[in-house]
């Protein structure tokens, strides 16, 4: 029975994310990255939305430009450019790259006013399923916690983790019981970006 229910889990997981990401660019800001901030290491992802500034060049600066589902933005002069995977500040500099060849000396700022693209999913027998965002480091507890706890059924010690590695798919094991007891400290793993956890 427990075997039935994790399978309908997963189902329903795959679903939902489809449904997710589908949303996920109409999401309200939660947090903004700059270029010049502490965001050196924030990867940009598609669904977020960004602003891009050029110093004295109004006509080149850009309020709210959306990250494409192909990774790609749209900028005056530059047409399509690559932006997925990209920091803010890698991203700058390629738009000040670009427009060096009409502008003398571009100053440009990149910042992520909203981080559509980072997101986790907790599904199954937690008090509230759904999408959360990652604003900033999470472990599988702290995303317990988010859901509102363990409904009455949950079986927690057949968690699983599902997280695309290398165009994979990859599962990791939780045992929530053992975690709390101290005894499986490492499976408390840190959450990344579409990280789906299902709890049968």
């Amino acid at each position: 029975m427990k075997s039935k229910r994790l399978l309908v889990s997963v189902a329903a997981a795959v679903v939902f994310l489809s449904l997710c990401q589908a949303a996920s660019s109409q999401s309200q800001p939660v947090q903004t990255w700059s270029a010049k901030s502490q965001s050196a290491e924030y990867r940009i992802g598609a669904g977020d939305v960004l602003e891009i500034s050029t110093w004295k060049e109004p006509e080149l600066s850009r309020p709210a430009v959306l990250v494409r589902i192909d990774g790609r933005v749209s900028f005056p002069l530059l047409g399509d450019i690559a932006a997925a995977g990209m920091t803010p500040m890698q991203l700058t500099e390629t738009i000040q790259k670009g427009l060096a060849s009409y502008v003398t000396a571009p100053v440009v700022t990149v910042t992520v006013v909203n981080p559509a693209s980072q997101r986790i999913y907790v599904l199954g027998e937690v008090m509230r399923t759904g999408e959360y965002p990652l604003t900033k480091e999470l472990t599988v507890l702290q995303a317990f916690s988010l859901a509102g706890g363990f409904t009455q059924w949950a079986s927690k010690d057949a968690i699983i983790l599902m997280r695309k590695e290398g165009g994979k798919e990859k599962i990791y094991r939780i045992n929530y019981k053992d975690i709390v007891k101290g005894k499986d400290i490492e499976n408390n793993i840190t959450l990344q970006t579409n990280d789906t956890i299902v709890v049968p």
